[in-house]
């Protein structure tokens, strides 16, 4: 059975999860062939190992607390944060206390 992705105009809710945050995995929210956008879940002290992909990213905080390592610079993501990344910029994320966050992805499209 395919994933549901939302359709051009289809409300999608980001709200914080709560207390669902700990039974609710990765989702992928949109996919175009240019566009990725999904939730991503860290429990506390989960790691995301370094990689970097191809496209444009932000990631954004919606709940809890991550850790953004982007090379020489660590920085600390709350919720309502967002950093934006440019495309192949190595990066990781690492769980600081339970967290939810929503990251898109822009393809690089050469002309």
């Amino acid at each position: 059975m395919a994933l549901h992705h939302a359709e051009s105009g289809e409300i999608v809710d980001i709200r914080p999860l709560g207390k669902q945050l700990k039974d609710t995995i990765a989702t992928t929210l949109v996919k175009t062939a240019h566009m990725q956008v999904f939730r991503f879940i860290l429990q506390k002290g989960a790691e995301f190992a370094e990689h970097k992909v191809h496209g444009e990213i932000t990631v954004q905080c919606l709940e809890g607390v991550v850790e953004l390592d982007s090379g020489a610079r660590k920085q600390t993501l709350r919720a309502g944060e967002l950093v934006y990344l440019k495309g192949d910029a190595p990066h990781a994320l690492r769980g600081v206390e339970d967290a939810s966050v929503l990251v898109t992805i822009v393809a690089n499209h050469k002309s």
